[in-house]
């Protein structure tokens, strides 16, 4: 019988086991790493001296990089509380807490941002000197400390103390009770045991993401003047359901409240395309309202951030943890937008009321309303609470002691009843959840129960309602299409100097919906119409040349073909349900050449053709953008042989045509072919790469003014990738060669 057995769990994802040696380690943590072992049976339900607890791993072992094809490839916060709490191993008197703690396994800079990021996933701020640099007093600052201490069991404890590390740099290192692991090569691990070995490979293929542990199906959303689209009622245990969530519609523009893991999958089964976001309303920094952060960095544009200022200190103290970078760093992919508490914040019409929510960390439940005939009109979402009946239990007239005060008890209480048209609850229960039973009483039109991990049962069917996934409820109905309005304000950004009657010629046109997986335009046939996309994604594929790219709202599908009468270079297939303006061949013609355009879409088509080809900016960004990039790109030519100077530029320089190798110290670390990129390190850090590049053949670099990719999140986010990935093949290679990644 063997004494390794490796299960492949998903894309990315393993679970080793050595049982003899006491040891089940979970090899990989992305987004909701722990459905996945639940949904594949590897963790169940079991019942021991009369305790009922989970089984699980006890061991995660890390990815070398963070981040993997857009994605946090490391999330240990919630396997960690899987194992500490569900299996029991840190519980006073559970037959799991045996003195062994949950472990992490990997690189150096990896595990001790994990450590960092767990701590402040469990305690946020840590101080009354950090919660009072967000601009509260110190009296409110004394009173908030309290309460985190009463949820902390009164310390603030490292995390460290929880939990145990192995780092693995190039040496084999013993795991625990004779199980070793060395790394091969950059994320493939071999594990060894008694003489038996296991080989697991952490590396995500090309165009693959990290899946989701539950189906959606696909929604056609329409797009309405207030509403609210019910996107997840689940939380971070729920096999079945995304984590609790909403997004608000507003004059037709798409808010969302909170990124829970794989919002970009949820966004896609909606119909919703990242560039169509107008901004984000976050509550908290736990990773079930946070995992999706990085999703957002894939845009064409800043994406309105909307916090109270100690919510966005907690987020960004977590998110520099993780990313190792500097919190000055983080908000550069958002538009900043600071919320006051306890104040009707006006946001173009929508006013929305930040709260302070009693919770481990900074939280914030929030309150939406807009104007309308008969006064406002309103909608609450209230994620993440406390039941009434534990902080009953903190209340202290020691006003120097740990808890709460018996005012600010009556104060929370009366908030949660405050009457709404909508409210969304949270009702997870425990030590830091509500409770359906708070409510039974609320004067709420209607109020949804979500934060759940287990379905309503009878009691909480008679307080309120559940929502599935995709479903929307209207609160002010919209009389206008929205969707002509979109396709005037992208016409408008593309053509500025077009008169308003000629584009009035192209928008009295046909609305097409296209259904999931039809295909718009075939590679190699010759299109007679342009598509506008106005909502929803659009793949475009190439198999030949592995192209494989996802368009979003604004995107010209079609343009060149439908011009020049040439074949189509790709093929246009819609990722969800797809909304867009149907443009005629011959309209289209008639309208350049009537306003001069032609020559300046031809001088910049070819460019425009390359950039859509490569990883770096051929997704989401759009036709204006790419237009402005084209314009500013220049060419340097290298004789073979010659060598880039190196020196600190402001440029990214990407492959035309030709090979060149990249060399660390007297090695070829990599090997750059077309479409491949070089300079990131400056352009993010404004520090030399420390190698040299040399020409193999006569070779032709764009030149990318940098400050125009970091405008753009999407690219900024990709370069951080690429940095991140190539520091450790070259910290882990220990100058072996690497041929060029398709990333560049």
């Amino acid at each position: 019988m063997a004494k390794i057995t490796k299960y492949w769990v998903a894309d990315g994802l393993y679970l080793t086991e050595i049982p003899e040696a006491g040891l089940w380690v979970q090899c990989g943590c992305p987004a909701d790493s722990v459905k996945h072992l639940m949904k594949r049976g590897l963790i169940i339900p079991k019942e021991k001296e009369g305790v009922k607890y989970e089984t699980g791993p006890n061991a995660v072992l890390l990815s070398d990089v963070l981040v993997q094809n857009g994605s946090f490839a490391n999330l240990a916060e919630f396997p960690v509380l899987q194992m500490l709490y569900r299996q029991g191993m840190i519980l006073p008197n559970h037959p799991n807490n045996t003195g062994i703690k949950p472990l992490l396994i990997g690189l150096g800079e990896q595990v001790h941002a994990q450590i960092e990021y767990i701590y402040r996933g469990n305690y946020g701020l840590v101080s009354e000197k950090e919660i009072m640099e967000t601009g509260i007093s110190p009296e409110k600052a004394h009173e908030m400390m309290r309460l985190k201490l009463k949820f902390a069991f009164g310390k603030i404890s490292p995390a460290d103390e929880l939990l145990d590390t192995r780092i693995v740099e190039n040496a084999p290192v013993e795991i625990r009770n004779g199980v070793w692991i060395r790394r091969i090569r950059l994320n493939v691990f071999e594990f060894r045991y008694q003489g038996e070995t296991v080989t697991v490979d952490l590396n995500l293929p090309p165009h693959k993401s990290y899946e989701p542990p539950y189906p959606l199906g696909f929604h056609h959303i329409n797009r309405e003047y207030f509403a609210v689209i019910h996107s997840g009622e689940g939380d971070g245990w729920n096999i079945n359901h995304p984590c609790m969530s909403s997004i608000l519609m507003f004059q037709g523009k798409i808010y969302l409240i909170d990124a829970g893991p794989n919002v970009l999958y949820s966004l896609r089964a909606l119909g919703i395309g990242v560039n169509e976001i107008e901004g984000i309303f976050h509550t908290h920094a736990h990773d079930d309202h946070f995992a999706g952060f990085t999703m957002l960095m894939r845009s064409d544009h800043r994406i309105k951030y909307y916090a109270t200022p100690l919510v966005r200190a907690s987020v960004a103290r977590k998110l520099s943890a993780l990313m190792s970078i500097s919190e000055a760093n983080l908000f550069e992919y958002f538009e900043v937008h600071d919320l006051a508490f306890d104040t009707w914040n006006d946001i173009n019409g929508l006013e929305v009321k930040p709260v302070f929510s009693p919770h481990p960390v900074e939280t914030s439940i929030l309150m939406f309303r807009t104007l309308w005939e008969d006064g406002y009109r309103t909608y609450a979402h209230f994620a993440d609470i406390v039941s009434l009946e534990i902080l009953r239990g903190f209340i202290t007239e020691d006003e120097s002691a740990i808890g709460v005060s018996p005012a600010y008890f009556e104060s929370v209480r009366q908030i949660y009843l405050t009457k709404f048209h909508i409210k969304k609850l949270d009702i997870g229960g425990g030590l830091i959840h509500g409770d359906a039973k708070d409510f039974a009483d609320d004067p709420s039109d209607k109020l949804i129960l979500s934060h759940t991990s287990s379905e309503l049962n009878n009691a909480q069917k008679e307080i309120g309602s559940g929502a599935p996934f995709g479903m929307v409820d209207v609160i002010i109905p919209s009389s206008q299409n929205y969707m002509h309005l979109f396709a005037l304000d992208f016409l408008q950004s593309y053509f500025p100097l077009a008169p308003l009657h000629d584009l009035r010629i192209l928008l009295n046109n046909q609305m097409m919906t296209f259904n999931p997986h039809s295909i718009l335009l075939r590679d190699g046939l010759v299109t007679d119409e342009i598509y506008l996309i106005l909502t929803g994604n659009v793949e475009r594929i190439q198999s030949e040349t592995g192209v494989h790219n996802i368009l979003s709202a604004g995107a010209l599908v079609g343009e060149m073909s439908a011009l020049e009468g040439t074949p189509a270079a790709g093929t246009y297939r819609a990722a969800n349900f797809v909304q867009a303006l149907r443009i005629p061949r011959t309209l289209y013609f008639q309208f350049v050449m009537r306003n001069n355009l032609y020559e300046d879409i031809k001088r910049l088509q070819k460019k425009r053709e390359f950039l859509q080809q490569t990883w770096l900016l051929g997704e989401v960004v759009s036709y204006p953008t790419q237009n402005n990039l084209a314009k500013a790109m220049k060419t340097r030519q290298f004789a073979r042989g010659q060598l880039f100077p190196e020196a600190v530029y402001t440029d990214i320089f990407m492959v035309k045509c030709g090979k060149l190798e990249k060399c660390v110290d007297k090695n070829i670390a990599e090997i750059l072919y077309p479409g491949h990129f070089f300079g990131e390190e400056c352009v993010l850090f404004q520090k030399s790469g420390g190698y040299r590049i040399r020409a193999v053949e006569d070779s032709e670099v764009y030149c990318i003014p940098g400050q125009m990719l970091l405008k753009i999140p999407v690219a900024r986010w990709k370069l951080f990738e690429t940095y991140q990935k190539r520091t450790e093949i070259e910290a882990t290679s220990a100058g072996g060669c690497f041929s060029g990644e398709e990333k560049g």
